[in-house]
């Protein structure tokens, strides 16, 4: 077993992407994730890699596009307004169906809002991180170790589909610091990339990466295709954990930095004699369906928690369908709910099975 050792979450995140067999990083910085790419300038020079601060998120994003376009495993980091400005290029890469790993350090908005974590990006990354009709990979951990291993899922769930992923980081999650295991530099590699613009040495036709399609019928069959897969991601690639399920009454809702809080409280609450347990998604596209469909036939109430005004709680009433109700908590403008905040909520929704 490797040996493990004390890392910031953000430069955790850089390193696991090194070890990825990532070498190209464009990016721009902006508060809460300026460590990400500061680590990335001062590494990849030294293993032959490339580090370029682009003049604009508008400018890195596109830069990224081009890599990936020639077969590089490529990625890029900011917080929640440089997603907005990214979002024109993240279309057009998803409409090129090219993968690569987008980095979202969220913070609190709207506008420039505040440094502190926030999860007020959930809408954006889940439902429109630009124009047309496309999705994206959302992967979202909840410690400097799952930042860690899911950059490797990131990168090779994008490549196995052929579309962007976003690793849906925070604030606190950025700049904690916890002891991490990571694998050795090197022993990943990118698999090939036969669509790639690389160069035919006359053996093969010419390869085209593009997005526009001046036919439309040709643009609706792509749109078609493309949704094929997607599909097939949402009905093979939902994660999730489970904590105390089997016999709750009450389920919290929480991924990220939110569900560390929920732990605590079902604990606190099962020694009231509560029966809560704690649902966290992993992935938030493609959303968990499949244990909230299960849950709702035996739990009598869910609870989203979130750093935000309710975004997936949206989410999650769509997939328990009036089944049964969903309830929401949640702090903003760079708040983090307590465990005895949450308790609270769960006492409010106990009490009310009494009535």
């Amino acid at each position: 077993m490797a040996e493990k050792v004390l890392m910031k979450g953000n430069e955790a995140l850089g390193e696991a992407a090194i070890c990825a067999g990532c070498r190209h990083f464009f990016g721009y910085p902006i508060t809460p994730q300026t460590e990400l790419a500061a680590y990335m300038a001062k590494k990849l020079p030294k293993i032959g890699g490339v580090f370029l601060q682009a003049e604009s998120e508008i400018a890195s994003i596109n830069m990224v596009l081009g890599a990936s376009a020639a077969g590089i495993r490529a990625m890029t980091s900011t917080s929640s307004p440089g997603i907005s400005l990214m979002s024109e290029g993240i279309s057009y890469m998803a409409g090129c169906d090219l993968p690569a790993l987008l980095v979202n350090v969220q913070r609190g908005g709207p506008g420039l809002g505040g440094i502190q974590p926030s999860q007020s990006d959930y809408f954006q990354a889940t439902k429109a991180t630009g124009h047309g009709d496309f999705h994206l990979i959302v992967l979202a951990p909840s410690s400097v170790q799952e930042v860690v291993d899911l950059v490797f899922l990131a990168f090779e769930l994008g490549e196995k589909y052929r579309m962007p992923a976003m690793l849906f980081s925070d604030g606190m999650l950025g700049q904690m610091m916890e002891p991490v295991e990571l694998p050795e530099q090197g022993s990943f590699d990118p698999p090939e990339r036969p669509w790639a613009v690389t160069g035919t040495k006359k053996q093969r036709k010419h390869n085209i990466v593009n997005s526009l399609y001046l036919d439309p019928a040709l643009l609706e069959k792509t749109n078609f295709d493309r949704f094929e897969r997607y599909e097939k991601c949402k009905a093979t690639e939902q994660r999730w954990e489970e904590f105390m399920t089997e016999d709750a009454d009450i389920v919290l809702v929480a991924y990220g930095a939110s569900s560390r809080i929920c732990r605590s409280a079902v604990v606190s609450a099962r020694a009231e004699g509560i029966k809560v347990g704690l649902l966290r998604p992993i992935t938030l596209w493609p959303f968990v369906t499949q244990p909230l469909d299960r849950l709702s036939n035996t739990a009598k109430a869910f609870i989203s928690v979130e750093m935000s005004m309710g975004q997936m709680a949206e989410d999650i009433s769509l997939a328990v369908n009036g089944r049964k109700p969903v309830h929401f908590y949640g702090r903003t403008g760079g708040i983090i709910p307590s465990p005895a905040e949450v308790i609270e909520q769960i006492r409010i929704v106990n009490g009310g099975f009494k009535k």
